[in-house]
């Protein structure tokens, strides 16, 4: 059941202050292909310009995670948080019943790149939550580093699924192992660069999905290369 999901057919979205791909359907972009993959919903890459973004709106039963590529994203929500999320930090919002919140440029002279990534949760109605923390400086280079999980850790947000996010930052030449236990699915979001997968090379955007009858097999990074792995029920 491998497919690979190409950057070049991912829907696109543009205004005056947003430049959008989204991975999966979203908003006008709607692939009957590409509804989801397991608890997996969202994947969009998002660009904000400079003092733009997203004005209060709402959310129930998500969780929803923003991993910040460049510059500094600005988020409050009607629970009381209020944060910049910068490189090198992951943010969890657990929408549960329902929370409203806010996600703005927190520069005024710099665009703010950031990848937002929703899985559904185990069940409706959890308590709405937030959490924020920053990732060792070492976080993905020696293989794929844990960066969210049920249960989560001092190192590793948790979620309200059974789904743990890593993410691999291999030098070019490195090679790196994937692997799944039995029963499970894996999605590959390349962040960054460019690896090797069984000879097929997939770029910055692009993504692969697998079952744990396809693994193990490795990937090798052409270029310095930036790669999130989801395990999945």
């Amino acid at each position: 059941m491998t497919h690979h999901y190409d950057t070049l057919t991912r829907g696109k979205f543009r205004n005056s202050w947003l430049n959008s791909h989204h991975t999966f359907s979203f908003g006008e972009f709607h692939d009957p292909k590409r509804m989801s993959f397991r608890s997996l919903r969202v994947i969009n890459e998002d660009c904000v310009a400079p003092a733009g973004g997203f004005a209060p709106h709402g959310h129930r039963d998500m969780e929803i995670i923003t991993y910040v590529l460049e510059g500094k994203l600005a988020h409050k929500d009607s629970i009381g948080n209020g944060s910049v999320i910068r490189p090198g930090e992951i943010q969890r919002m657990s929408a549960g019943t329902g929370i409203r919140h806010s996600e703005m440029n927190a520069s005024d002279d710099a665009q703010v790149h950031f990848l937002q990534i929703w899985i559904e949760p185990n069940k409706k109605g959890h308590a709405p939550s937030y959490e924020q923390i920053e990732l060792p400086a070492d976080t993905g280079k020696n293989g794929f580093t844990p960066i969210a999980t049920p249960q989560g850790s001092p190192r590793a947000i948790s979620l309200n699924q059974d789904a743990i996010i890593s993410v691999s930052k291999p030098d070019a030449g490195e090679s790196v192992d994937v692997m799944l236990d039995t029963d499970r699915y894996g999605f590959l979001h390349v962040v960054k660069g460019d690896v090797k997968i069984d000879g097929k090379t997939y770029h910055a955007g692009d993504g692969l999905s697998f079952e744990s009858s396809e693994t193990p097999f490795a990937l090798t990074a052409k270029t310095l290369s930036e790669i999130l792995f989801f395990n999945l029920a």
